[in-house]
């Protein structure tokens, strides 16, 4: 890796992503042959947001890999309910770990919390920006499902513009050769400029629609997402686009027989439940999937743990991101950090786009 944490996939080559995928394809047929790779070793998590399968999904990863657990589900029952900054809970933790896998409600959480860290950091979700774990699910899935990572139409249907799994699993595809999108949203909830730039200068080809119905029959993946409540500022704001998109046994019959239908989970009422019996749906697999994907990425990052703390950045503007939903609005000691991204200011921390007076 390019650097000892795992933020964005971006940070890892695509030899290395390779290289994670194979090892997860070998501890699933032999899990056996890894029960104590993990014996001495600890990991916490630090979950400041609800989650079911990734949180339970790591802790079973480091269990089986005969490791052992610390950390939180729930920010009420740590000292961030007495007021704790992120980076004195960072400090303090990776004193006790060697692994942290955070999961935040504020965008560039992950990326904040690796600087205050003495341990590798891996982020679990971080508002919504990215979920690179999930990603290597997703992947994981196509590769054990369809065979191959290239010459797909994936179709990514719902929450486009806050799926934070969503941005993660465009930003690996666009890596693959022949790959081309389809992306079926409400005009409000599309995926945002900075992504499709990303699928352009990748040489990738996208389109966009408003009908999962008129769009099934043309892709060999498909990704549901629900729409997200915890995303919206308002309920009012929520229910006008939740129900817009469901995946029913009427829309499946357009469907090439081929296609997998992956769904990162939970799901509210997007994938009727008749669709679960449908041999195409293989969104619980998934899951399972999941497990061994992120064993082999425990075990990628312990062989490159080391006990320091990285040089920490200064800040290279005096302007404070545009994004309220980023770290740097919450955590206020956080530096200021921008990068010049095809002509735009960019927030490092969450990527949002700074307007012309933050340059």
């Amino acid at each position: 890796m390019s650097t000892r944490h795992l933020i964005d996939l971006d940070s890892i080559s695509s030899d290395q992503l390779k290289d994670i995928l194979d090892l997860a394809k070998v501890i699933m047929k032999h899990p056996q042959y890894f029960c104590d790779s993990g014996h001495g070793k600890i990991m916490a998590t630090l979950f400041y947001e609800p989650s079911t399968r990734t949180q339970m999904s790591f802790q079973s990863a480091m269990l089986k890999l005969g490791g052992k657990l610390v950390g939180f589900d729930n920010p009420d029952s740590s000292s961030v309910s007495k007021g704790e900054s992120l980076r004195d809970t960072v400090r303090v933790v990776s004193n006790y770990a060697d692994l942290i896998v955070i999961r935040h409600p504020c965008e560039g959480a992950a990326q904040a919390a690796s600087t205050f860290s003495r341990c590798n950091v891996i982020n679990a979700g971080d508002g919504g920006h990215l979920h690179p774990t999930q990603t290597l699910t997703d992947l994981f899935t196509l590769i054990n499902t369809k065979g191959t990572l290239s010459n797909l139409t994936i179709g990514i249907c719902g929450d486009l513009k806050n799926g934070r799994t969503v941005h993660s699993l465009i930003k690996s595809l666009v890596r693959y050769k022949n790959n081309k999108f389809v992306f079926i949203s409400t005009p409000q909830l599309n995926v945002p400029d900075y992504l499709k730039q990303i699928v352009i200068n990748a040489g990738c080809e996208y389109s966009e629609s408003i009908s999962l119905s008129d769009s099934i029959s043309k892709i060999d993946v498909l990704y549901m997402t629900r729409i997200q409540r915890e995303r919206f500022e308002s309920d009012e704001d929520y229910k006008n686009q939740k129900g817009v998109f469901v995946l029913d046994k009427e829309k499946m019959k357009k469907a090439k027989y081929g296609l997998k239908i992956l769904h990162p989970l939970p799901r509210v009422d997007e994938i009727d439940y008749e669709v679960d019996d449908d041999s195409r749906a293989v969104y619980f697999d998934q899951t399972e999937y999941g497990m061994y994907a992120r064993m082999a990425l425990i075990l990628y990052m312990l062989e490159n743990s080391e006990k320091k703390l990285d040089a920490r950045p200064e800040s290279n503007s005096d302007k404070c991101c545009c994004n309220p939903r980023c770290i740097t609005n919450h955590e206020h000691y956080l530096p200021n950090l921008y990068i010049k991204v095809d002509g735009r200011t960019v927030c490092e921390y969450c990527d949002h786009t700074q307007p012309i007076c933050a340059e």
